[in-house]
């Protein structure tokens, strides 16, 4: 009796197991073709060196990426990515943290303001891109009016290698920390009431409430804001293509457009997929170690 209740149990088990599969079947065959397959052949193609001319490809193992230590322009552009990588997460997830915060509140015209940060979103980035260009000229552009009117001298912004970076920096976060700030006013909202409300008897201010209750609160929210926001800019190709390509002298030149430029520009196949893995190790690195910090706060707190 025992055996067969036991057979019965595995039969039922194989049929859910059946089921599940047909189900995942779609998503794990998307995600071979899709992320796998041309993983894969990214690392394989990094290994290779192509001939535009002749269409031959020979085997080189890891002298593209020998190479591409030696490249001043690479080192350059690691360099660069990685500043910009330390200045525009910790800034987009503050800024979209603190407007979350302000906008969950109940204040006199909040739904009107939450709208206006947030129309950025369905702004395609290459419009963005040009209308930040009209903003950045150095003539007649926004930017330099308003200067003018505070009665500050006008600014090359985009031409310049020690501002373009940031005007790069101020043109995502536009765009950026609408996006982010959805997310975090969902974390926020999901706090439960009653915790505010115990607080408010115990005698706690706006701030003891944030520190002690809306920032633990909201920690998978941020983690999850700030791998999602790192990847993203990581990723980032439209506005420096159209505004800076990179310059001036490579004080824009992430690794993205580094990438684009070795392989449609130079045709250099091969360096363009190493620096593609690259790209991808220095994105785990720098997710990893932001898991790792959250992982420690938590375990602090």
């Amino acid at each position: 009796m025992t055996s067969t209740i036991a057979g019965r149990t595995r039969k039922v088990r194989r049929g859910y197991g059946r089921v599940a599969l047909a189900f995942l079947a779609p998503a794990i065959v998307v995600l071979v073709l899709v992320r796998l397959v041309p993983a894969a052949s990214a690392l394989y193609g990094s290994l290779t060196r192509s001939s535009l001319l002749t269409g031959d490809t020979r085997f080189v193992g890891w002298e593209n990426y020998a190479e591409l230590l030696g490249n001043p322009d690479f080192r350059g552009a690691v360099g660069v990515t990685v500043l910009f990588t330390l200045i525009i997460n910790p800034l987009q997830v503050a800024i979209a943290f603190a407007l979350a915060v302000l906008f969950t509140r109940r204040l006199a015209g909040v739904r009107w303001w939450r709208s206006l940060v947030i129309l950025p979103i369905a702004v395609p980035p290459a419009v963005s891109a040009v209308v930040w260009n009209v903003i950045y000229r150095p003539d007649d552009g926004l930017a330099n009016a308003v200067l003018s009117v505070l009665g500050l001298p006008p600014q090359p912004f985009l031409t310049s290698p020690d501002q373009a970076l940031a005007a790069i920096i101020v043109l995502l976060s536009w765009v950026g920390v609408g996006y982010w700030m959805l997310f975090l006013i969902a974390g926020i909202n999901d706090v439960p009431g009653e915790l505010y409300e115990a607080a408010a008897l115990d005698g706690a201010g706006p701030w003891r409430k944030f520190f002690h209750i809306t920032l633990p609160m909201c920690r998978r929210p941020l983690a999850f804001v700030l791998v999602a926001d790192t990847v993203s800019n990581l990723l980032v190709f439209a506005p420096v293509q159209m505004l800076t390509g990179g310059g001036p002298e490579g004080s824009t030149n992430l690794l993205m457009y580094d990438i684009y430029t070795r392989a449609y520009t130079l045709g250099d196949l091969g360096r363009a997929q190493a620096e593609v893995v690259v790209l991808v190790l220095l994105t785990v690195v720098i997710v990893a170690a932001q898991f790792r910090m959250l992982r420690g706060d938590s375990e602090g707190a």
